[in-house]
């Protein structure tokens, strides 16, 4: 495993403090942001052990982080320095010894170092707040992005995707309901990625608007064109 220098998609500080917090990891080749629903098969083995300890534990917690280059199998990979904490709300293991589980994001968290993987990937992590700004994102603004993707949503659905939640109930929170958004729409992994290192929310919505905007323009022109 190697670590990504630091670069424009590094955290930045905090205007708060925290301390350090040895967390068990998930790299996967997708993003999972607060709020989002994340179902696993588990059946690696050295994640096997990892769900054993959780259990004896009675830790329901492990951390998600994006694997930039490399497979999700085996090691060997380049992971991010940003990622969700993520708590398990349904498991049950199965009986050839593998688990199925249900875990939802619960909020950011920015990667310290990593931990000797003995034998499943660890981290030291501190939570990574929104950073507060001046700017003050209103509800029209938040409402305006909303229409855009459930716009986004009903497209992809049209051209037969499957989970995408167009008529869901979203938050009130503004950075909930920004991370809703984002996993309504049909963005791709580094797209979440880009989202999740937002450093604010004014940012974020920003980046967010943008996106939705270009997936718009891209369905359209595939359901009028073909593709």
């Amino acid at each position: 495993m190697t670590q990504e220098p630091a670069g424009e998609s590094s955290p930045k500080n905090s205007d708060q403090a925290f301390e350090p917090l040895d967390l068990p990891m998930f790299p996967l080749g997708s993003v999972l942001l607060p709020g989002m629903g994340l179902p696993l098969h588990v059946f690696e083995p050295r994640y096997r052990v990892m769900m054993y300890d959780l259990q004896q534990s009675n830790s329901q917690e492990f951390g998600v982080v994006l694997i930039e280059r490399g497979s999700e199998v085996g090691g060997g990979d380049t992971r991010g320095q940003v990622g969700c904490r993520a708590a398990i709300a349904q498991a049950e293991e199965q009986p050839d010894g593998s688990w199925v589980l249900i875990a939802v994001g619960t909020e950011r968290i920015k990667l310290l170092a990593w931990l000797p993987e003995d034998p499943y990937p660890r981290a030291s992590v501190v939570p990574w707040p929104d950073l507060r700004t001046e700017q003050q994102l209103d509800d029209a603004l938040i409402e305006g992005a909303e229409r855009v993707a459930r716009r986004v949503a009903a497209l992809a659905v049209e051209m037969g995707a499957q989970g995408l939640l167009a008529d869901c109930q979203l938050s009130a929170d503004p950075s909930s309901r920004l991370y809703e958004l984002a996993t309504m729409a049909p963005l791709g992994a580094l797209d979440r990625s880009r989202l999740l290192c937002t450093p604010d929310l004014p940012t974020r919505y920003e980046l967010l608007v943008a996106m939705l905007e270009e997936q718009e323009l891209l369905l359209q022109a595939r359901l009028t064109f073909g593709d």
